[in-house]
């Protein structure tokens, strides 16, 4: 991605350094991703890469680490893909140290090129909290299109949260990497 940033995958092997990485991000990542991600144990840690790995084996999610001078500062995953339809999911997470030097847009650039040019998705979408402004901004800069909002959908700490769906289609994505 970067001379001192790059993405790779995460693997159940891994459990260890990623719930460590989960410690210093879970209050920052806990209002904006799903609570079965946040973990708070090894054990859990594992159960999420374990999880991504066998959902990666069928030809569903895939999760990939951002590393930032070797530390796993974040990631982006394929939340749902289902080639069949031609359509998929993206996420991120990031921790707040690393924030603010384009690496979640630089790593979602990756995915967006590798599900349009190499498994032929004719869409991708991306879903955040409609409060969750650098969510947003990370849409907006990949291209997307703000398709419409799913009100108080997002249960979190006792309040209902409006969801946001974002899309970019493959040719859109043509015309932006041409």
């Amino acid at each position: 991605m970067t001379e001192n940033a790059r993405l790779e995958p995460l693997e159940p092997w891994q459990a260890e350094e990623f719930a460590g990485h989960l410690e210093r991000a879970r209050e920052h990542i806990r209002p904006w991703v799903g609570p079965a991600f946040v973990t708070d144990d090894v054990e859990g840690a594992r159960a999420t890469l374990r999880r991504y790995a066998e959902r990666q084996a069928t030809g569903g999610g895939r999760l990939l680490g951002i590393r930032l001078d070797g530390a796993l500062v974040g990631g982006v995953m394929f939340v749902e893909f289902d080639a069949g339809v031609g359509s998929c999911e993206i996420g991120c997470w990031l921790e707040p140290g690393a924030e603010g030097h384009g690496l979640v847009t630089r790593a979602c650039e990756v995915l967006l090129d590798w599900a349009f040019t190499t498994r032929g998705l004719h869409r991708v979408e991306w879903r955040c909290r409609a409060d969750n402004v650098r969510s947003s901004a990370v849409a907006e800069r990949l291209g997307m299109v703000r398709e419409g909002v799913l009100r108080e959908y997002w249960p979190y700490d006792g309040a209902r949260y409006d969801k946001e769906i974002w899309a970019i289609l493959a040719p859109d994505w043509a015309d932006r990497t041409s």
